[in-house]
């Protein structure tokens, strides 16, 4: 488990490339410049982070908890705060254990997003995730709208060795998800993974599509833990943010952030922005296009990955 953990941390360091030079090129020339840390460093650095699309709300807070601990701890150095700054961003990504409930209680698992974000690639890759830790996952194909959406789910269904409930082309997604509810109870199910269809955030009668379905599982499996993922696809930067307000608004009951696509991609730092500005959690990343390139997300380790050091 540790040589597997060690793998992705190596595809992350490698998926993060981009926005990491980004970033590194940016902090040498501010701690190699500066000798003292004074209003030009702060703006300087505040410039660097938000080009790496932390946002600018999210980059104010951090410089703003930076002035505060350089005076605090009395720092002089323009090289002590990268640590104090680094430590900043870590605390802002926290994630606890309670964040991830879900597997450990016989819950339902629905996936949320616009199309193209790799919502149907990551409710197999989750699938695949979650069986290798020994719980017993069944998938529901309740994305009936888009064209051979059920196939390519079938696919990643095989792929991972789980099981899964589909209509037909076109069918109301609530019977696919009462079918589903209804396996899942009867075969003792752990986790019901739901696939459902891409929706923009105008789209008001795929919003109610998506109420009905949670209408329909609360009815037949309220003793189920329910939780909600929202894909974000991490290539697209502020758009990412701008769609997860969107559906936050829409569906309060939004519990989590799945954040795909971050290998090459230089908008890294939007995982940053996403979590600090909405207050949700990002529990998991993909950085690659392999059924193993799903993994929890672990703050430390993406940090450490972003700000790491030429040569390290």
């Amino acid at each position: 488990m540790a040589e597997e953990k060690q793998g992705f941390f190596a595809r992350l360091v490698s998926g993060l490339t981009k926005t990491r030079n980004s970033i590194s090129s940016g902090f040498s020339s501010i701690f190699g410049s500066y000798s003292v840390i004074d209003e030009d460093f702060y703006e300087e650095l505040e410039e660097v982070l938000i080009m790496a699309d932390i946002g600018i709300k999210t980059t104010t807070d951090i410089i703003e908890a930076l002035r505060v601990k350089v005076r605090e701890q009395r720092i002089k150095e323009p090289e002590e705060c990268r640590q104090v700054l680094i430590d900043e961003i870590k605390e802002k990504l926290k994630v606890s254990d309670a964040d991830y409930e879900f597997e450990n209680r016989k819950s339902v698992v629905m996936l949320i997003g616009v199309n193209g974000v790799g919502k149907t690639t990551t409710v197999g890759k989750l699938s695949s995730l979650l069986k290798s830790n020994g719980k017993k996952v069944l998938i529901a194909a309740a994305d009936t709208f888009r064209a051979a959406a059920a196939e390519q789910l079938e696919e990643w269904s095989h792929r991972a060795g789980v099981p899964m409930v589909r209509g037909q082309e076109g069918a109301d997604p609530g019977s696919v998800i009462f079918d589903a509810v209804s396996s899942a109870k009867a075969h003792n199910t752990d986790i019901l993974i739901c696939d459902t269809a891409g929706r923009l955030h105008n789209k008001k009668n795929l919003m109610a599509e998506l109420h009905k379905i949670n209408t329909i599982i609360e009815r037949e499996y309220p003793e189920a833990y329910k939780e909600t993922l929202i894909v974000l696809d991490g290539t697209t930067g502020q758009n990412a943010l701008i769609q997860a307000r969107d559906f936050k608004e829409a569906i309060p009951e939004m519990s989590g952030i799945v954040l795909t696509k971050l290998d090459g991609t230089a908008k890294g730092g939007i995982v940053i922005a996403i979590q600090a500005e909405l207050g949700i959690p990002v529990k998991y990343i993909g950085v690659g296009e392999k059924i193993e390139d799903l993994q929890k997300f672990d703050p430390d380790s993406f940090v450490d990955a972003l700000f790491m050091k030429e040569g390290e």
